[in-house]
């Protein structure tokens, strides 16, 4: 249930703090007095989207806060923990949104940063609301489906059917794609062949382009290199420089001069070393260049081998291992296509199996929704009675489809017709808003056991009604608020009368500003707004009054 509701510079509401009653909770007050701000935050919470002009005039924000205590949580925490939030471990949920002036909104989840999709399928779960022009929901054919399975016990039933459905449905499109393959030109055949045969025969291997890119350089400019290699090495020891030749000259030079006087070794310590590494570069070179030999014909086929390469990149992928890919995928198409046949007879044998299991599931949803259809009517046929349609038609009809479809083998449609001698008609082409508020009644009422939503909002669904079918109006909230909490924004003393709690809109001038507020009002409070509603505050009203809280009679 909603336990708190905080409203700060909403339109006209500058703070309102409200400890929101159990069971039927009326709201009443004269026409300006705010109560559509209720229901206008209530909806803002629900995720709905928000206009800046509803900022109370010299604020830079609004803020509206609702906590709801969940009797039962696991639905509500499933759905949290799925989309990333923390469970309500204690049983207690803090939905928060702030409008800011400048376009900036914010929604939260027990102080979770929150989408306002997010808030909006979450608030689906917590709150039916329903007003003058909310009864679009009725209207859907899908939703009446739902309605009848919630009254007919059929949840398991459906879950069953839609799980063979979408194993048909996954058969069928496999079943469905091979035979468009099966339909394939031989030119698109050769193609496959041709690809996977093109590819295959190139016999990549991983890491092969790198390399191959590496040595193709190399055996490009072998002649270049083998050029500079030959300079050095003729630098070192060919005629036109002979620098080893001539260093072993200096060496023995050296070695006189340090045997004639020692102390020059520490100068010329570092010859040897020199001459050493100059030794040791000649080698290297030389080792070098004896790899460099190649041949004419591999220099040839290195070219092949990268001109393959590069073809098959411009094709096929940029990479070897994305050739690679495009080989297997196109080897598994081909091999399917040509091995079509006991392919083909294993998926029909296949979808066949399916489409039997969901023709069972389908005839055991059919058979409850059968059973459970005139139940339905009946029951909703005698709460129309009590509002005032005593001789109103409804039916539930179930019409079967052509075939098996997401949501059965059948649809369903509400008829209705207000008028005797008249036949039913969809409920969607002929109720009136007035009627439908009453039809939209007495169908909460007749699945009030089956409904899982914890808050029914009841925004001025009873405009336009009075006398008796005001009474039953009433009676069928209280009975509604037995089990589930209900807020009723009224105008009839009738269903105020009848409340668990009574809470009172009301306006008040302070300053230069006009606020509205809401009073609990309880004994003589609560006796004076419904004698106000039933049309003044003298005697009669007052006593009359009177006598609807004390014995919940008529007037």
């Amino acid at each position: 249930m909603l336990t708190l509701l905080k409203i700060q510079k909403l339109a006209l509401v500058e703070d309102l703090v409200w400890e929101v009653g159990e069971g039927l909770v009326g709201v009443t007050g004269e026409t300006g007095a705010g109560k559509s701000i209720i229901v206008g935050a209530v909806k803002l919470i629900l995720g709905e989207r928000a206009d800046r002009n509803l900022i109370r005039t010299g604020a830079s924000s609004c803020t509206v806060e609702a906590t709801f205590r969940l009797g039962n949580a696991a639905e509500v925490n499933a759905y949290l923990e799925a989309h990333g939030f923390e469970p309500c471990e204690d049983g207690e949920l803090l939905l928060k949104r702030v409008i800011g002036a400048g376009g900036t909104n914010k929604q939260f989840i027990n102080c979770s940063s929150a989408t306002l999709q997010i808030l909006k399928e979450l608030g689906n779960l917590l709150v039916d609301l329903h007003g003058p022009h909310d009864h679009q929901s009725l209207l859907s054919t899908d939703r009446q489906l739902a309605m009848l399975d919630a009254f007919a016990g059929a949840e398991s039933a459906c879950e069953a059917y839609r799980s063979a459905y979408r194993a048909w449905k996954d058969a069928q499109g496999e079943l469905d794609e091979l035979r468009n393959a099966e339909r394939a030109s031989e030119q698109e055949l050769d193609l496959l062949r041709f690809q996977v045969n093109e590819i295959e025969a190139a016999d990549l291997q991983p890491g092969e382009q790198d390399a191959l890119e590496q040595r193709y350089r190399l055996a490009s400019n072998s002649s270049r290199l083998l050029e500079s290699c030959g300079q050095i090495l003729d630098r070192l020891t060919g005629e036109s420089g002979d620098i080893l030749g001539r260093l072993q000259e200096v060496q023995r030079a050296v070695r006189e001069l340090t045997s004639l006087d020692a102390s020059v070794s520490s100068i010329t310590q570092g010859f040897d070393t020199a001459q050493m590494e100059l030794e040791e570069l000649e080698k290297g070179i030389r080792a070098y260049a004896s790899g460099l030999q190649l041949d004419p014909t591999e220099l040839a086929a290195l070219e092949r081998r990268v001109d393959t390469l590069e073809t098959l990149k411009r094709k096929y992928g940029n990479s070897v291992e994305e050739i690679t890919a495009f080989g297997e995928k196109a080897a598994a198409k081909l091999l399917k296509i040509e091995s079509r046949g006991d392919e083909l007879e294993r998926l029909e044998a296949q979808s066949a199996s399916a489409r039997a299991a969901v023709d069972l599931a389908a005839a055991e949803l059919t058979q409850k929704r059968r059973r459970g259809a005139p139940r339905l009517a009946k029951e909703i046929a005698g709460h129309l009675g009590d509002l005032g349609f005593a001789r109103a038609l409804f039916e539930v009809a179930t019409t079967p489809g052509e075939g098996p479809g997401p949501r059965g083998a059948e649809s369903v449609e509400f008829l209705f017709s207000p008028n005797p001698g008249e036949p039913a008609k969809p409920l969607r082409i002929i109720a009136s808003s007035g009627e439908m508020s009453r039809v939209m009644l007495a169908i909460k009422s007749a699945l009030a056991e089956q409904d899982s939503i914890p808050l029914m909002i009841f925004d001025e669904i009873d405009a336009n009604v009075g006398g008796e079918v005001a009474h039953s109006v009433g009676r069928k909230m209280a009975s509604l608020g037995t089990r589930h909490q209900v807020v009723s924004i009224t105008h009839l003393p009738q269903v105020a009368a009848v409340a668990d709690c009574h809470y009172v809109v009301r306006k008040e001038f302070q300053g230069d500003k006009t606020v509205s507020l809401l009073d609990k009002v309880e004994g003589e409070g609560r006796i004076a707004e419904i004698a106000r509603m039933l049309g003044g505050g003298g005697e009669p009203e007052l006593a009359l009054a009177g006598t609807m809280l004390a014995g919940r009679v008529s007037p």
